[in-house]
């Protein structure tokens, strides 16, 4: 497990980390998707999550859940294009399970990657720690519209 700033990133999960979403293996070629702990924080009590509708295609850096919080109001944005093929109903019902177990039962989205290089440009393990104080430090999060 690493800890940045307090908040856990486990070590087996793939990081986008430019759009704080994390993805993670599944059998076949599904992959879950949420938000990171550390997003969820900034977000305030997360009060409503939307995913695109099953079967829809999406693409890469475009939206494919919208998240509305206390504090932030925004667009989860996909790392690669893939199609939406299922959606976490317990956190549709009780959005704040994002801030209560983001790599648990906060998961937003089961997906099925376009590509078997889906996970290009993602990172995991002993580069998590880097790549997010080099994101950090870069501020782009700062100047970023949704």
């Amino acid at each position: 497990m690493v800890s940045i700033q307090g908040f856990e990133f486990p070590e087996h999960l793939l990081y986008d980390i430019e759009n704080q979403i994390w993805y993670e293996r599944l059998a076949g070629d599904a992959v879950r998707a949420g938000f990171t702990a550390w997003a969820a924080s900034l977000m305030g009590e997360v009060l409503v999550f939307t995913p695109k509708r099953l079967g829809r295609d999406f693409e890469k850096d475009k939206s494919f859940a919208v998240v509305e919080g206390g504090k932030w109001v925004g667009a989860a944005r996909a790392a690669f294009e893939g199609v939406v093929i299922a959606h976490n109903e317990r956190l549709m019902k009780k959005p704040e399970l994002l801030n209560q177990d983001a790599y648990g039962n906060g998961w937003m989205l089961i997906v099925r990657p376009a590509s078997a290089a889906w996970s290009d440009g993602l990172v995991t393990g002993d580069a998590i720690a880097p790549a997010f104080g080099a994101w950090l430090r870069s501020e782009s999060y700062k100047h970023r519209a949704d």
